[in-house]
């Protein structure tokens, strides 16, 4: 079914021109709906949280656009440094995708609901799984995080970026993070099709109104249905996993996505532009909801596979690495029992 519907995007045109509401030019579909259709970069340096040094204020003015983008282009050099003695290092700067650039609405957070730029408060049921590339950190079974561990006792104690599950920033919802952060929209009359660069997951999405799927069928980025809402495409997802956390990046995840009811809005600004918002409703773990939005730039590159495992010995090093740690331990132990 993914294959028909891929292929029949690049057999036939489906791009036509009609007018928006406003006036101006829009690209659409042969069928009349706005045409979403492209790779699209969603990386920035803008944090989803505003900073405490912005607090109270929404909106950057050019002069702080201008030093934090100069900020982060200095900072890019970090990553070429040479590691500490003794350390392998990770990616240089070749590997990443290091970005300067902030959001176009000059805003101090992705958050844009509450007013305050922060998350909510958890609730007393709700808790915040930390985890860490470079530290290991105490957690209880599934590891909900997408990286880091718990420890270096067997695959299932480590990350789920790490095992090559789910990306660090693939969600549902999306959130900009250190590399990948690109997706490619294609479109039938029908579906909507969202592919994520990060460890190349699919959302595969009905527009016919069919209803979600059980509650009983839980899914890796859960179970999304769409609509059209004048220009607007609207995905709602449920039917998320207990086994995965959400929001997640590097460092954090929150939830398990048992209880979360994801709303995503996307919407065609202009020729290179996509705006993206979701309201994120997980009563278990916020108290309230929480709207995030930031504008997709279309790119002129491609998505190419993520191949995560294939050749990948990364994982099995790291675990093998444990085992020539645990051996040495005990040769120290056994000579000084001697």
């Amino acid at each position: 079914m993914r294959t028909i519907i891929v292929l029949s995007l690049f057999i036939v045109p489906v791009i036509a021109s009609a007018q928006s509401q406003r006036g101006a030019a829009m690209a659409r579909t042969l069928w009349g709906d706005p045409d979403l259709q492209g790779v699209w970069d969603y990386g920035t340096i803008t944090p989803m949280e505003r900073p405490d040094r912005f607090a109270g204020k929404e909106v950057l003015t050019s002069e702080e656009v201008a030093a934090l983008e100069a900020e982060a282009v200095r900072n890019f050099a970090t990553a070429d440094r040479k590691p500490p003695e003794g350390s392998v290092g990770g990616y240089n700067l070749f590997w990443r995708d290091y970005r300067s650039n902030v959001v176009a609405s000059r805003r101090t957070s992705l958050i844009v609901d509450p007013r305050d730029g922060k998350l909510p408060p958890l609730t007393q049921q709700g808790q915040k799984q930390l985890g860490s590339v470079s530290k290991d950190l105490p957690a209880q079974r599934p590891i909900r995080y997408r990286s880091g561990g718990a420890g270096t006792d067997g695959p299932e104690d480590r990350g789920l970026s790490e095992r090559c599950i789910l990306g660090n920033n693939a969600g549902p919802p999306l959130l900009p993070d250190v590399y990948n952060n690109l997706i490619q929209l294609l479109q039938t009359a029908d579906h909507v099709v969202i592919l994520n660069e990060m460890i190349h997951d699919v959302r595969i999405v009905p527009l016919d109104g069919r209803p979600h799927l059980p509650r009983s069928i839980r899914q890796w980025m859960g179970d999304s249905r769409g609509r059209w809402d004048g220009d607007t495409l609207i995905v709602e997802t449920t039917n998320f996993t207990d086994k995965t956390g959400y929001l997640s990046n590097i460092h954090d995840a929150y939830g398990t996505g048992e209880t979360l009811h994801l709303t995503e809005r996307f919407r065609r600004v202009d020729e290179g532009t996509l705006f993206y918002e979701y309201t994120v409703n997980d009563p278990a773990t916020f108290t309230r909801p929480f709207t995030v939005e930031l504008s997709m730039r279309k790119s002129r590159g491609h998505i190419y596979e993520y191949a995560c495992h294939e050749g990948n010995y990364g994982l099995y090093n790291q675990l093998n690495g444990a085992r020539v740690q645990e051996k040495a331990v005990e040769e120290v132990a056994k000579r000084g029992a001697r």
